[in-house]
């Protein structure tokens, strides 16, 4: 395995699902920043903190929860 130095932002689409993106690359549709950015394994780390509800946001309002 090879050493990741970039950095990242933490991105969020409208269904408040998750993910990283390189800092610097233009962030696709759909998505944005929602303020952490970091080496990889940091910004892993805030997801695992913050996604604890891995269902779509429309399942969840679907569901009643």
């Amino acid at each position: 395995m090879f050493d990741d130095d970039r950095h990242y932002e933490v991105v969020r689409n409208n269904e408040d699902q998750y993910s990283i993106w390189p800092t610097g690359l233009t962030i696709p549709a759909g998505w944005e920043t929602v303020g952490k950015s970091g080496p990889k394994p940091e910004c892993l780390e805030f997801i695992k903190e913050v996604w604890t509800d891995m269902r779509p946001r429309s399942l969840r309002e679907a569901m009643g929860s």
